[in-house]
């Protein structure tokens, strides 16, 4: 992870939650002086699981269709460029193929640096639906991906919650001081009580070490009540009004109970908080 974001693709399908992500990435690139690529991609299953109009799949409502998303794109551009107020500039991409391959190509062809995704309020649903799975793209790339809600668009990032579990997460922790020095922020690190019993509690002290080794930003450390890293680390960041979570996709990060598991209701899904999520490495293609 570099010390500076150049650019950050905002995934739009034309609903209201690319409203939220499209203003949390504003507000990042106004701070970092970087890019913003609004990217669209047009997927048309071969056999889709409901029934439609088959017409739609002809080639002349295909280019029609795909003329309405230029359209679309090109106003989202006209709409939010005024808001620009750094160096950095508004890009649009019209893809077609399935969502997940193309973004994965587009990330890296053009070297992302973020993703920012905005989330429905009916999120069962989504997570259920979704063509674009956060914990999947998170697998399969080298990139943090920042989940955000129209709750999340009220402040910038003062407080960084920065959950450890079994190791030193030195990606996570170069993002959470990077931001932090933007943002002038604090970064909390936190870990569960529990796991100090089985000599885990290293890691927070090798953890702090390492922030305070690669910069001066406040740093405060806290040893949370419970068996469940996502729902203290939930729990706390409620009640100290974080702005920023930094998750992991790791089964760890799942919040307790077998409903949760059965629908993979991760962290960045249970909160209203924003949470970036980073990966610890990502899957070969």
């Amino acid at each position: 992870m570099q010390n500076k974001l150049y650019n950050i693709l905002v995934p739009v399908d034309f609903t209201a939650k690319n409203k939220w992500a499209i203003t949390k990435a504003i507000e990042l690139a106004n701070n970092f002086n970087c890019n913003i690529h609004l990217v669209h991609v047009v997927y048309n299953p071969v056999f889709p699981l409901i029934p439609i109009d088959a017409s739609r799949f002809t080639p002349y409502a295909s280019h029609i269709n795909m003329q309405a998303c230029r359209e679309k794109l090109a106003s989202l551009k006209a709409l939010y460029k005024n808001q620009l107020c750094g160096e950095g500039e508004i890009e649009i991409s019209l893809l077609q193929g399935y969502p997940q391959t193309q973004l994965k190509q587009y990330i890296e062809l053009y070297n992302m640096d973020m993703v920012v995704l905005g989330l429905s309020k009916f999120n069962l649903l989504e997570r259920i639906i979704s063509s674009i799975s956060i914990s999947m793209l998170a697998r399969k790339t080298n990139i943090p991906i920042l989940a955000v809600r129209s709750s999340g668009l009220v402040s910038h990032f003062k407080k960084i919650v920065l959950p450890l579990w079994n190791d030193i997460p030195v990606e996570s922790v170069k993002l959470a001081t990077m931001l932090a020095r933007s943002f002038k922020s604090t970064v909390y690190l936190v870990s569960l009580r529990n796991r100090a019993n089985a000599g885990e509690n290293n890691i927070l002290e090798k953890t702090l070490e390492l922030v305070q080794s690669v910069s001066t930003i406040p740093v405060q450390c806290f040893l949370l009540e419970g068996q469940n890293i996502a729902k203290s680390t939930l729990d706390f960041s409620k009640r100290i009004n974080a702005d920023l979570i930094l998750g992991q996709t790791v089964n760890e990060f799942r919040l307790p109970g077998l409903w949760n598991r059965i629908t993979n209701k991760l962290l960045f899904y249970a909160s209203k908080i924003p949470v970036l999520t980073c990966n610890k490495s990502a899957e070969p293609a």
